[in-house]
């Protein structure tokens, strides 16, 4: 026997209609459950497994709008096709507002009822392969030290989400201190080479030469003091990831031999004649314009293209303020064990010191300010006299972005946020949600939990 499409559960008190119903979607080779009012679909919903809920508005004991508000309680997820004369439409699109999928006019035609199910299940499919797809990319990827909520950096996680499990080449691109080799790292302990070794390169720190050695390794008497053969980086990341950071700086000799291993996957050593073959991945950093270098000579158009197979560029601070709470309380935390002193958190007025500055040293001058102020605090708060005259100074030159009360935990600082959001948009929920980088829906669980009336 062929298996069925899918169980839906026919819910109308007028048996001559169900059984019209049952044949019509029987024959499009659904298995059919009947209810005769909604009462008992409401309890059939909770009892079986079903797909979809064909739901009669008009019935005796109890009707459809009441019977769906129990469903969608019970199966929020489970969609509800609302079935109703052509004079109660307005019934029905009050159900629909009221989570039902869509609904149907009696008559019923029997191919717009079969397009109308199999659009709700369609949907209702796609829905659960998205929650599972997240639910799975969440499982595997491990953010490590990386901080944020905001919308950039949700947006963020999703493209690393997405692309760790590759083998892709990535180029990481972004301002001093925004944290680039935290993202390549997060990159490799997330692919399948995670298992394999991460070997970092700084191309900024070291001269031509010596960077070709470093990356290719060299053979004894290549050049004066090469003593012994060694292994350049490359051989050492062989089956696992090798992280270019500062691309920009590379000399066009360099670029050159950099473009061949990853065009053919193989090199050789300095003073060497034998090709050497790896299997490595390359992932790259700059904080540097590399299309405006290339326009103007100083870097291959060919490696560019080759480097950028999936561009991720990091926002800097400034353009994201709302995550500056969460880093603060991490340095803190972080700086407070090092150190071993009890601080319990930051003053209002220095928070909003921390939020008002343009932070052009980005994450790393955040850390350096609050490992700072850590050392030179001698209670059990960071106030304003424990940080930078630039960082004090941003407050007499920018409005505070909210004010505070007098607590001092991560919780009361946001929940002081809302509070101040919500002020700003006279109320508008939806508004407030988009300001703070949350969906309305997070907004209105923060408001149910920190008892906003």
């Amino acid at each position: 026997m062929e298996k069925a499409k899918g169980v839906i559960l026919v819910v109308d008190d007028d048996v001559a209609h169900r059984t019209m119903l049952k044949a019509h979607l029987g024959a499009e080779g659904y298995e059919i459950v009947e209810a005769d009012d909604g009462d008992v679909a409401v309890h059939l919903a909770k009892e079986r497994e079903v797909d979809l809920v064909l739901l009669d508005l008009k019935m005796k004991r109890m009707g459809g709008i009441e019977a769906l508000a129990a469903i969608r309680e019970a199966k929020p997820a489970l969609p509800v096709v609302i079935i109703t004369a052509f004079s109660s439409v307005e019934s029905a699109v009050e159900a629909m507002k009221k989570g039902a999928f869509d609904y149907v006019t009696k008559p019923v035609d029997a191919a717009e009822l079969a397009l109308t199910v199999e659009r709700a299940l369609s949907f209702e499919r796609l829905q659960q392969e998205n929650a599972a797809l997240k639910e799975r990319l969440g499982e595997k990827f491990d953010f490590g030290n990386i901080i944020g909520s905001s919308r950039l950096m949700r947006e963020l996680f999703e493209t690393l989400a997405l692309v760790a499990p590759s083998d892709a080449t990535v180029l990481i691109t972004g301002e001093s201190g925004t944290g680039k080799e935290l993202v390549a790292n997060a990159v490799h302990q997330n692919s399948p080479r995670s298992n394999g070794p991460f070997v970092k390169v700084n191309c900024a720190a070291l001269h031509e030469n010596l960077l070709e050695s470093e990356l290719f390794g060299h053979e004894k008497g290549a050049f004066t003091g090469a003593a012994e053969q060694r292994k350049g980086r490359f051989e050492l990341a062989h089956k696992g990831t090798l992280f270019l950071d500062e691309i920009g700086d590379m000399s066009l000799t360099t670029q050159a031999k950099i473009l061949r291993v990853l065009q053919e996957g193989e090199f050789e050593r300095l003073g060497g004649a034998k090709t050497i073959k790896v299997d490595v991945r390359l992932l790259a950093a700059t904080h540097k314009d590399l299309q405006q270098m290339v326009a103007a000579g100083s870097f291959r158009q060919d490696l560019f293209f080759r480097l950028s197979v999936v561009p991720l560029e990091l926002p800097p601070l400034r353009e994201r303020p709302e995550d500056i709470p969460k880093l603060a309380g991490h340095f803190l935390e972080k700086y407070s064990a090092k150190n071993r002193k009890d601080i319990r958190g930051l003053h209002p007025e220095a928070l909003d010191a921390l939020l008002a500055c343009a932070w052009p040293g980005n994450i790393r001058e955040l850390e350096n300010t609050l490992e700072r102020a850590v050392i030179l605090c001698l209670g059990e708060q960071i106030g304003l006299r424990e940080l930078p005259v630039a960082v004090r100074a941003a407050t007499e030159n920018k409005e505070r972005p909210f004010a505070l009360r007098s607590g001092h935990t991560l919780k009361e600082m946001e929940k002081d946020l809302i509070r101040a959001t919500l002020a700003q948009t006279d109320g508008n929920r939806t508004r407030a949600a988009e300001i703070l980088g949350i969906t309305r829906q997070t907004l209105q669980n923060k408001l149910k939990e920190y008892d906003f009336s």
